[in-house]
């Protein structure tokens, strides 16, 4: 990690009866949460990125939500949902800078041929959709990647593909990520602290 000076600060977040979350996350960290189903992960996650009315405050670079615009904040604070949607035909509509030399050092990182990019989505398997949704989602340089379950779908050697793609973008860009995983092996590997939401709502650390 970079430095210990957060660069996201979630005080009292709390939505629907879940929290309140409590957390400071440095630059290059990334915080796992995990918790059973229905104990409100997702709407944690979608409180943070500012897309339902939430209680608490959170803030990025010490600079609060409400200073920013909507679309900046979440182009920011970007959330990866579960079963991400697309709207467009094929994934480089989707992207806004789809030659740029990142975006394909990240397909070959992910195993992706660029050709993929113009092949309509519904040629696509779920895995390789879930895969470049993660581009898409890295394709605006957010500062803060929160990340529902991303690899659920994946077999071994791409979860081993993906969990390496997010982890050096966080450590070039000096981005913060919170990563919502069921799975205890991935939280160990991923995840520098551990924090989880019980059947009530309620937060507690794990380590």
């Amino acid at each position: 990690m970079a430095s210990t000076r957060p660069r996201l600060l979630l005080r009292g977040l709390s939505i629907g009866g879940i929290g309140p979350l409590d957390a400071a996350i440095a630059p290059g960290e990334c915080l796992a949460l995990s918790g059973p189903s229905g104990a409100g992960k997702t709407r944690l996650l979608r409180a943070i990125a500012d897309l339902d009315p939430h209680g608490g405050e959170c803030r990025l670079d010490d600079r609060p939500a409400a200073v920013f615009a909507a679309p900046a904040w979440r182009r920011a604070v970007a959330y990866l949902p579960a079963e991400p949607a697309w709207w467009a035909d094929t994934p480089r509509d989707h992207l806004r800078t789809p030659d740029a030399p990142a975006g394909h050092d990240r397909l070959a990182a992910l195993d992706l041929e660029t050709a993929m990019l113009d092949r309509p989505l519904t040629q696509l398997s779920s895995g390789q959709r879930q895969r470049l949704a993660l581009l898409r989602l890295l394709d605006g340089q957010p500062q803060v990647l929160l990340l529902d379950e991303p690899t659920a779908n994946l077999d071994a050697d791409n979860i081993a593909r993906v969990e390496a793609l997010v982890a050096d973008y966080c450590a070039e860009r000096d981005a913060a990520c919170v990563w919502v995983s069921h799975d205890p092996g991935q939280r160990r590997r991923v995840a520098h602290r551990q924090l989880a939401l019980d059947g009530r709502g309620r937060v507690t650390t794990c380590n």
